[in-house]
């Protein structure tokens, strides 16, 4: 499958007398600087309809033209499904939505269909032309909250761009076990872990992984917390709150055997009994437009069942 391109950028004056392979890569930054290179010797990306080397230098007011074609993976093997999307924004070039629990993102053995994937490809076919149907990050199957698909490919290698450089801010709530005294971060890196292939773990050969989290409220034996990911890691906040010994509540990988309060309310028992799934919820997502350039966000309120949580919680305590 072929994308075509047609791009055109003119040499701003803070990159005057720089090299055009330079310039390339900073007014076409959704490509790498070896690909531009690459279209530069074919020809592909011109200078004021001339043809010029990667070290040529430029001045401000050039004109530099790109049309070329770019080979894009076929997810059309995936098979287009009707599922229910709850979309939040959605433009030409992006679409937000708010992801339930329980579905699957991507995909995968044992998950064939009714993932999220599948649904976008049902809802906006197009997206069949993109790597992973446009998808640029992920949350846990039981995780809920706020994802962003690309629908374009300019606006797939910008937003994966600024992921990669950490320019997407993503705030999330938990409800993790213990009271926490204060907010704080964690600053330890992740990987699989040694024995279960499927967990990751808190390891020194790890990739660099940081959560920032503070206190929203405390209950007599629970808290409330805000995290921001600074990194994007598998099961980031989930392996980071469980390795400072407050877990997520219900969390059936990483949050040990279910502690029921003493003396806690009747009410209390049965609700921390009967929630199945990792209190996270992915409630803040903010970056800058791929396509605009404007900076956007949005909010989603928790789901039932975390405000169902919250609020017996608070009860236990009166």
């Amino acid at each position: 499958m072929t994308e075509k391109i047609a791009m055109t950028a003119i040499v701003p004056e803070n990159l005057d007398g720089a090299r055009l392979d330079q310039i390339a890569a900073s007014l076409f930054s959704e490509y790498s600087r070896g690909r531009l290179q690459t279209w530069i010797k074919e020809g592909r990306l011109l200078v004021n309809n001339s043809l010029l080397r990667s070290k040529d230098k430029l001045t401000a007011g050039d004109v530099l033209v790109l049309e070329t074609e770019m080979q894009v993976p076929d997810e059309g093997h995936w098979q287009a499904e009707p599922v229910e999307l709850d979309i939040v924004f959605e433009d030409d070039d992006i679409l937000v939505l708010n992801k339930p629990a329980g579905t699957v993102v991507h995909p995968a053995a044992g998950n064939r269909s009714g993932t999220l994937m599948n649904g976008l490809l049902h809802y906006c076919p197009a997206l069949q032309n993109l790597p992973r149907a446009g998808i640029v990050h992920r949350l846990d199957k039981d995780t809920t909250g706020l994802m962003v698909v690309a629908k374009s490919l300019p606006a797939h290698h910008r937003l994966v761009r600024q992921l990669q450089k950490r320019d997407v801010s993503r705030l999330y709530e938990a409800v993790v076990l213990g009271v926490l005294t204060a907010g704080g971060t964690v600053d330890a890196p992740l990987g699989r872990h040694p024995v279960m292939r499927k967990k990751r773990a808190v390891i020194q050969s790890g990739k660099d992984s940081v959560t920032h989290y503070r206190v929203i409220s405390r209950f007599r034996a629970h808290t409330h917390v805000q995290c921001q990911l600074e990194t994007g890691r598998t099961h980031q906040i989930r392996v980071h709150m469980s390795h400072i010994r407050h877990p997520l509540v219900g969390d059936p990988v990483y949050g040990g055997r279910l502690h029921i309060p003493g003396g806690c309310s009747p009410q209390l028992a049965t609700t921390l009994r009967e929630f199945k799934r990792q209190a996270l919820h992915a409630a803040h997502l903010g970056f800058i437009h791929p396509i605009s350039g404007e900076e956007v966000s949005w909010d989603v309120p928790l789901p039932e069942d975390m405000q169902s949580l919250l609020a017996t919680l608070k009860a236990d305590m009166s």
